[in-house]
Parts: structure tokens; C-alpha cells; sequence
């Protein structure tokens, strides 16, 4: 393995913008859920005739889809995601736009057959049940309680607070209370790793909510204890947590 300078300017230097995580292959993997969000976001696209994929970051999971609504937009909300989404996703007519300055979806009522959403930031689900057409369906995966917790509590210590945020249960509750039906609900519990400290910073750098202000200089110390680790365990475990979540407007 390469020395921990090496490895963590190599990490510095990477481009962090958009939703990819190509720069890790061989570096870090983390188990899928077991219903393949990407598999299923495809097919239910293929059914609808208008589609809204929320916080779509460069919009690369939309791009795997084969088949697009004939009215197909995204929303972002960071400039350098948004550009990337329009180069990714223009080409095949779909429309980028920005939240609003209050973060609404700047969209009228009752727009979409189909909203989607992978790992959005913080569901609005006023704003989904707003823009929904009744019978319209929200079509979600979501990052859930406790995920990469190992790893963000080994930079800023125990969060208790924070681990219990993200919970299904209470999601759905407020999925109701907005008036949307929850018809299904999964969560699974996938194990990732790390395999070099480059992986981690990389991470972190992209990511940038699980450890706020994050920097190599600031948390130098920690970074090398973990290089120290992986190198003699092999790899750095830590376990992301996910729920899938469909809910559907009423007629």
C-alpha cells in the first residue's frame, strides 16, 4: 500500500462533485439494499408519462433509467451538481431546477404522476403531497438512523442525538400526516469498508454533512490512526442504514 501522504493527497485532489462513486471502486464497497432502489426507480418510470426526481444530485441514478417520461425534471439544489445533472441529463430532455430560496418545489400543484427521490436530503412531505397527482405515487429510498455512524463517531465522538434521527417509523407517521398513504416500508442494514485512508477522506469530503467542516489538517491525527488500523486489520467496517418508502397520494 501507498504511504499515508500519498494517499491522502491523491484523496484531496479528487473531484467530489456529483452523485458517483467510481473513484472508490477498488478502494471501499458497501453492500445494496436487497431491493435495487436504481432496478426499481427504472420500471416505474417506464410507466408514468411525468416524473420528478428530487435532490437527483449530478443525476446519475435517473441516467441508468432506459426509458424517461415524456415529461422528465429533476431538482438540486448545489450549483456544481446542478450543471452536472444538465450535462448528464439534457441531452435526453430532461429539465434541472433549483428549490426555491425557501426550499419549495418550484412547481404547481398536482404536477407528477411519479416522485422520486434517492437519499434526499430531508423529505418536505407537504411539498411531495402538494406537487403529487391524486393517485400519483412518492417512490423513495432514504438513508436511515445510526448510518456510518462508526465512522462519523470516530471523527466527533458519540452523537446520541443524531443516531436517532431518520426514522422510518416516524417518517411514515409524517408521510401520513401530510396526507400521503404509505403502502410499503423495508429497511436493511449493509456493511461498508475501507480499505485505504484515501477511501475515507474521499468520503468525507464528499459527504460533507457526516463530518462538518471536515479537513485534512484539522483531523490529521485521527486519519492517521486509521491508516494505522486498516493497514493491519485490512480494511475499516462501518454499516450505512436504508429504507424504502412508497406512498401514494389518495384520488
Amino acid at each position: 500500500m501507498r504511504s499515508f501522504e500519498e494517499l491522502v493527497s491523491e484523496a484531496e485532489s479528487a473531484d467530489v462533485t456529483g452523485w458517483g462513486f467510481q473513484w472508490l471502486d477498488g478502494r471501499a464497497r458497501e453492500e445494496r439494499p436487497p431491493w435495487g432502489y436504481a432496478r426499481l426507480l427504472a420500471a416505474r418510470l417506464a410507466t408514468v408519462s411525468s416524473a420528478l426526481d428530487i435532490d437527483t444530485g449530478g443525476g446519475e441514478v435517473v441516467a441508468e433509467a432506459p426509458s424517461l417520461p415524456r415529461r422528465m425534471c429533476v431538482t438540486e439544489g448545489w450549483p456544481p451538481n446542478a450543471r452536472r445533472a444538465r450535462e448528464l441529463l439534457g441531452p435526453r430532455g430532461v429539465a434541472v431546477h433549483e428549490p426555491t430560496p425557501e426550499g419549495l418545489l418550484p412547481f404547481p400543484d398536482q404536477s407528477f404522476e411519479l416522485v422520486t427521490a434517492r437519499h434526499p436530503v430531508r423529505p418536505d412531505w407537504a411539498e411531495i403531497h402538494r406537487v403529487l397527482a391524486p393517485g400519483g405515487s412518492y417512490l423513495t429510498q432514504h438513508v436511515g438512523p445510526g448510518s456510518a455512524f462508526e465512522l462519523i463517531e470516530c471523527f466527533l465522538g458519540p452523537q446520541p442525538a443524531q443516531r436517532s434521527a431518520r426514522d422510518p417509523g416516524a417518517e411514515a407517521r409524517a408521510a401520513e400526516d401530510a396526507g400521503l398513504a404509505v403502502t410499503d416500508l423495508r429497511t436493511a442494514r449493509c456493511r461498508m469498508e475501507f480499505y485505504d485512508v484515501g477511501a475515507v477522506v474521499y468520503v468525507l469530503r464528499k459527504c460533507v454533512w457526516w463530518v462538518p467542516a471536515f479537513t485534512v489538517d484539522r483531523y490529521r491525527g485521527r486519519l492517521v490512526e486509521l491508516d494505522r488500523l486498516i493497514r493491519r486489520e485490512g480494511r475499516y467496517v462501518a454499516h450505512a442504514t436504508r429504507h424504502l418508502v412508497e406512498a401514494r397520494r389518495p384520488d
